[in-house]
């Protein structure tokens, strides 16, 4: 049996709005809108594997609030392996603007229209849990 692999996301936020990323690869996945993050690496912490990949994708630095009480558990891989994704609400530090580094582009949402975006199936169910700290 392997270990579950922990995959994070940052639900980051500024002015009442949700910062949300643009696929750009896997071809399966192109196009549609995600929370940056990614996978946590072996033996890094999950607050350290977010704020990495924050800055990998989006050149800011970031800094998590608080988790979100839920977690996504994706379909099992080829392999027989499993992945779980979890979400913190996170704000930017500093004054650098997110970046497009890994993703087709990035845009900054209220919650009137969150469900109008092309969400990939992980993300939703963290939505509803995001909407409180947004603007209509």
């Amino acid at each position: 049996m392997t270990e579950t692999q922990i995959i994070v996301g940052a639900a980051i936020i500024r002015d009442g709005a949700l910062l949300a990323a643009q696929r750009s690869q896997p071809e399966e996945l192109f196009g549609r809108w995600e929370l940056p993050g990614g996978k946590v690496d072996p033996g890094e912490e999950e607050l350290d594997a977010l704020v990495r990949e924050c800055r990998e994708e989006l050149g800011v630095e970031i800094r998590p609030i608080e988790r979100i009480n839920y977690e996504v558990t994706f379909p099992p891989r080829g392999d027989g392996s499993e992945a779980i994704l979890r979400v913190w609400t996170a704000e930017l530090i500093g004054d650098a603007e997110p970046v497009a580094l890994e993703h087709l582009a990035l845009r900054w949402l209220k919650s009137d229209v969150l469900a109008d975006i092309d969400w990939l199936p992980a993300d939703v169910p963290f939505l509803d849990a995001i909407r409180p700290h947004l603007r209509p």
